[in-house]
């Protein structure tokens, strides 16, 4: 990191924090006790932090990974200072420790972009700088570094074991995959997806070694056409069914499959990925999450997907490939057909977000569902227009792991798509300055849009006494 960069970074990262604690001052005074998901989280911390480790929550769904770090780190800090008494453990003490995962998480988005982007030398270290505080004001997470969530542990987690295993480090990357399993189950699949790095550089190697043999063109250039895709698909069977290849393969995987291994025995004998109330939480296959999470991905990321330029490119597409995209119409239609889900938190918490977005849009006619297809498939050509610089089998294993969260899911919920945009945000090509000034201002205004609604706009259930909060 030059000189200038790193006093720059370190100014912004100083900033972030401060105005992190202001916002988290207000927060914990207007909002006291726990909230939502805290009604369970906090208890459980606390009875943790008092020595009872065998008292569980049935009601929780997620491992004891957030619980044990806090722990780790209250106790030894009370012991240091002198606290006792309520104050060790309370719901503030506990909700700081997301802020200090909030000021990680600042860190290794920078380290991230570095050391994806590292050949860019076009990219200064002002735009990189940029681009780490707007990833890091994302609103969904952002919202969520003053609550004692999981969402910032997890994120945390699962970014540095991502770092980890960009720089070759892969049983530290384990480590911390596991970890961010500890936070959430879901988060196995970035561990998958750590390896599938490892599986995806290999597979590139050798399919350019096998385009040379053919004396074909580069494969930047063979995207996209239905007799490319067989013929890669062809090269993965040849390649995956090799016992040499797979040996290779396991080598430098073996800890990732490892991990993986224990994660089946665990669902094993658990009897599912999900702890505590699994009644909620039936996987099942819910692929219209995908459209959800790609219409998700255009909206926070529309200067980068809905441009003049893109819109036309997009048009030029259609008109090219109309039987592709008819078949894809189709396909998109039939799955929204057959395969969407309404969750009962979905219907019943007006709470949240994600509740008026039903109600409003998809509840306002039957039809409605189908008619946004156009979008989705735009979303969809925009989403994979900008990942056209990462190499084929990267986009492939990236996709692969996209389906392994999002399609499971039965709940419409907005905090689980913010691994997959994360990672997604992260390997895009940089953007123009002026984009990336657009897309943090427009992350402020909803933070604080979101922040405002949250402290000010009250309301009460009819039956109860106790104030409610719109949020994510």
């Amino acid at each position: 990191m030059e000189r200038s960069a790193a006093y720059g970074f370190s100014a912004v990262m100083r900033g972030a924090f401060l105005l992190s604690c202001l916002l988290f001052a207000a927060v914990n005074r207007v909002q006291r006790g726990p909230y939502m998901d805290e009604a369970f989280h906090v208890p459980q911390a606390q009875a943790y932090c008092q020595g009872r480790f065998l008292q569980w929550d049935p009601m929780i769904t997620t491992l004891p990974g957030l619980y044990l770090v806090s722990v780790g780190i209250v106790k030894p800090v009370a012991w240091l200072c002198g606290w006792t008494g309520s104050v060790v453990c309370s719901t503030g003490m506990l909700r700081f420790i997301n802020l200090l995962f909030s000021a990680g998480n600042l860190y290794l988005l920078y380290l991230l972009l570095s050391k994806i982007h590292q050949k860019n030398k076009a990219v200064s270290g002002f735009q990189r700088i940029l681009s780490t505080l707007t990833l890091a004001m994302f609103p969904t997470l952002y919202f969520f570094t003053f609550l004692y969530y999981t969402d910032p542990g997890s994120v945390f987690f699962t970014l540095f074991a991502y770092l980890m295993c960009l720089y070759g480090n892969h049983k530290t990357s384990v480590l911390l995959g596991f970890c961010g399993f500890m936070f959430r189950q879901t988060n196995i699949v970035w561990t998958v997806f750590c390896a599938g790095n490892i599986v995806a550089e290999k597979l590139n190697e050798a399919w350019k070694t096998e385009l040379q043999k053919k004396k074909d063109e580069k494969i930047s250039s063979r995207k996209g056409s239905f007799s490319d895709w067989m013929r890669i698909l062809q090269f993965l069977i040849k390649y995956l069914t090799s016992p040499k290849n797979l040996v290779t393969l396991t080598a430098l995987t073996w800890p990732y499959i490892i991990l993986v291994a224990g994660f089946c025995v665990f669902v094993f004998i658990n009897g599912g990925i999900v702890v505590g109330d699994r009644s909620s939480h039936e996987a099942c296959l819910h692929f219209p999450q995908l459209f959800y999470f790609l219409s998700f991905t255009v909206f926070f990321s529309f200067p980068h997907l809905v441009t003049p330029s893109k819109i036309k490119k997009f048009l030029l597409s259609l008109r090219k490939h109309p039987v592709q995209y008819s078949l894809i119409t189709a396909i998109s239609l039939f799955l929204i057909w057959k395969f969407t889900y309404v969750h009962k938190y979905l219907l019943a918490d007006n709470r949240h977000y994600t509740f008026y977005v039903w109600r409003k849009v998809f509840q306002r006619h039957e039809l409605v569902k189908y008619l946004l297809v156009p979008v989705y498939i735009f979303s969809c050509w925009s989403f994979a227009d900008t990942l056209k610089s990462k190499p084929i089998f990267w986009i492939l294993m990236y996709f692969v792991c996209l389906l392994a969260v999002t399609v499971p899911q039965k709940l419409l919920e907005f905090r689980y798509f913010i691994l997959p945009f994360l990672i997604y945000r992260l390997n895009i090509p940089f953007p123009s300055l002026y984009r990336q000034l657009l897309e943090l201002a427009f992350y402020i205004a909803v933070n604080a849009i979101t922040l405002y609604v949250f402290l000010n706009k009250t309301f009460q259930w009819p039956n109860s006494d106790e104030i409610q909060r719109f949020m994510w």
